[in-house]
């Protein structure tokens, strides 16, 4: 068997990892790496895997994965996202999130003997959850509230009549839901709870003044038909079902006094509307009533 060093065998790796670094600036990996190249680092992996102890450097090439990892993050992502806000900001986000999983294939290719290797050890996290793990712990915990802020204001755009490109929104949460998986929601789940707040806020705002100047029931039909068509591109069926909820208890529930009043008032015909007001008024069955630390939160 060919034996190799550490040293000599990390300064092969490097070559190659600095290569796959530059996956981040937008280089694919085909233009950078020839077959033969791709092998040569496969190989290189291999080797030092396959050394009997104590030249088995398994836990070394682990580590410096990732770090590899890190230094495309703490070199590229984070100072690119550190100057933008809003659409601009969560445009930047997709381009970078799409280069890192181009970037993380990539590596993986050279480490695929090492990930398999590991594959059946309780001690080492797959390849992959860790590419998954470095981004969420280094970039969301400092830029979550910057995302979540940026779909606010996208959204708030949206319902104001104003040019948005929705796609933003759908592809931060596709995002939350990669780097979340199954086992870390709070990005995701902080996610949607601004969302559910916001919406209760906004319809607070926007209520006393549609209930003076637009037909009750067409208005609030209007609203519920356009929430459900954007929240069903940007959250999960419960959270859907919770936004509309809420549009229909701002909209109907707080001022159904109000709302009757007014139609006494008007005297008008129901048999006008397309929607009949009084079925705006009936609690839709297969949705929970508004919590009452949601009502609370959307006073402050």
């Amino acid at each position: 068997m060919i034996r190799l060093t550490l040293e000599d065998g990390m300064n092969r790796l490097e070559d190659g990892i600095a290569k796959a670094l530059m996956i981040m600036d937008g280089y694919t990996a085909s233009a950078l790496f020839s077959s033969e190249e791709y092998m040569k680092y496969y190989d290189c992996v291999y080797l030092l895997c396959v050394q009997p102890p104590p030249n088995d450097y398994s836990w070394q090439l682990h580590e410096r994965f990732k770090k590899a990892l890190e230094e495309s993050i703490f070199l590229k992502v984070l100072p690119s996202l550190s100057d933008k806000n809003g659409a601009p900001l969560l445009s930047e986000l997709r381009r970078l999130w799409a280069n890192y999983k181009s970037m993380v294939k990539c590596l993986g290719g050279f480490y695929l003997y090492l990930d398999q290797r590991f594959s059946d050890r309780e001690t080492a996290a797959p390849l992959s959850e860790i590419s998954v793990c470095c981004f969420h712990d280094l970039v969301c915990t400092a830029f979550l509230q910057k995302f979540i802020d940026a779909a606010i204001l996208l959204i708030t755009q949206d319902r104001n009549g104003q040019p948005t490109d929705q796609t933003f929104l759908q592809s931060l949460s596709n995002f939350f839901t990669e780097v979340g998986g199954k086992t870390r929601p709070f990005c995701y789940n902080k996610f949607e709870e601004a969302i559910l707040v916001d919406t209760g806020n906004y319809y607070s705002q926007v209520a006393p003044e549609w209930l003076l100047n637009y037909s009750s029931a067409e208005y609030a039909s209007k609203c519920l038909r356009e929430e459900r068509g954007r929240a069903c591109k940007i959250l999960h069926p419960p959270g859907v079902e919770k936004l509309l909820q809420i549009v229909h208890w701002k909209l109907v529930g707080e001022i159904t006094n109000q709302l009757i009043e007014k139609q006494n008032a008007e005297n008008l015909d129901a048999s006008r509307y397309k929607v009949s007001f009084k079925s705006l008024l009936k609690p839709q069955p297969s949705l929970p009533l508004p919590s009452r630390k949601f009502c609370l939160a959307t006073r402050k």
